[in-house]
């Protein structure tokens, strides 16, 4: 690998022209970067942060993969521990890191991506450590640029109410002493409440997305793993009914709940609304059915608004989603995506499908007229 920074150590590419650039260095983009390599496509990955997995690194501290090492790794290189094993954020960001170093071609950090254009003879893509043009571009980012997706009445609370979006949470200690409200109950929101139940009155609110039943790391779930991950590969995929419908649902929805269950919750004595916050009265949330949350912190656990505003392309849907089909894009010849969410099935947004995701990917480049 050629690790180059944009903050003055090391060195940029001589030229600003390569075949194909892959906007992101998390899982997604490092997988495909490497299956490009693999079949000798010249390539450069661009990375907005200053140092690859760091967007792992800024998760809250007692955050665990879902799902166990033995199925949670990338092409090429496993990750460390046991394999029944669930490692922490950090470990997995070291594991990024090292797998980064193992890729014989450029990332450049400190690059964000700012726009990028059609040209002629492919795109313009400018950053924030120089502009490039290339034939082929691959959007790896994720949520790229993306704005925590708060409610317009949090402007309306009282001051004094403590308000964190989950991506600024960290551990219980930031908040103020007394009651929380977290708001949004997917994945993030309940293993939030449930760690903030020990020191805090807690209060949950949000849809219940249902959960897998099985205590997630159990012997139980131990045995399931192998039969869940073929489902989740080969049988919940856009080319069945029923993975298309999965689809619909986790897309609008969200995704049910693994570790922390209904049942955890209430033992951790997590009081579990299923109303939405729909305003304030005299500066405290009020939920739809009118009850008005007394409370002196609020963690706004509802995700983002997906920003690909830089993308300055006609490649989105009325929903602001790219139009493709695993990844190629529907509109524009040599521009690709990955990482999506369901982008062929219920694995694509697990380790478990990503390298599957990247190797369809780099063959449709490598397979490109001129490549």
């Amino acid at each position: 690998m050629t690790s180059i920074s944009a903050t003055g150590t090391g060195k940029l590419p001589r030229t600003s022209q390569v075949d194909t650039l892959v906007i992101g260095a998390g899982q997604a983009g490092l997988s495909t970067a490497r299956e490009l390599s693999r079949l000798g496509v010249d390539c450069l990955v661009l990375e907005a942060a200053p140092r690859i997995a760091d967007q792992w690194r800024h998760q809250y501290d007692s955050l665990r993969l879902f799902s166990s090492n033995k199925i949670s790794h990338l092409p090429g290189k496993k990750l460390p521990g046991p394999s029944n094993g669930y490692c922490t954020k950090d470990e997995f960001a070291d594991y990024l890191q090292s797998y980064a170093q193992g890729l014989d071609l450029p990332i450049l950090t400190g690059a964000q991506v700012t726009s990028v254009t059609r040209t002629a003879q492919g795109f313009s893509v400018h950053s924030r450590a120089g502009n490039f043009t290339s034939r082929n571009v691959v959007v790896a980012t994720g949520p790229h640029g993306a704005q925590p997706a708060i409610p317009a009445c949090a402007a309306d609370l009282d001051p004094q109410i403590l308000q964190l979006h989950s991506s600024q949470y960290r551990r219980p200690g930031q908040l103020r002493p007394g009651s929380v409200l977290v708001v949004g109950a997917s994945h993030s929101g309940c293993d939030i409440a449930c760690e903030l139940a020990a020191t805090h009155r807690v209060q949950l609110s949000g849809r219940d997305t249902g959960e897998v039943p099985v205590p997630w790391e159990s012997r139980r779930m131990g045995a399931l793993t192998h039969v869940l991950a073929f489902a989740f590969r080969h049988i919940l995929t856009r080319r069945t009914p029923l993975g298309r419908k999965t689809r619909g649902k986790m897309l609008e929805h969200g995704a049910p709940r693994l570790r922390v269950k209904k049942a955890d919750l209430e033992a951790a004595g997590v009081r579990w609304s299923e109303q939405r916050v729909t305003g304030t009265d005299q500066g405290l949330p009020v939920l739809g059915d009118g009850t008005r949350c007394d409370v002196q912190n609020v963690i706004w656990a509802t995700g983002f608004h997906h920003d690909y505003s830089w993308l300055q392309l006609p490649v989105l849907d009325d929903a602001g989603w790219p139009r493709e089909y695993r990844g190629v894009s529907a509109d524009i010849p040599g521009l690709y995506f990955c990482g999506l969410a369901f982008q062929y099935s219920m694995a694509s947004m697990m380790l478990l499908g990503v390298g599957r995701d990247a190797r369809y990917v780099a063959r449709r480049i490598a397979g490109r007229p001129g490549t």
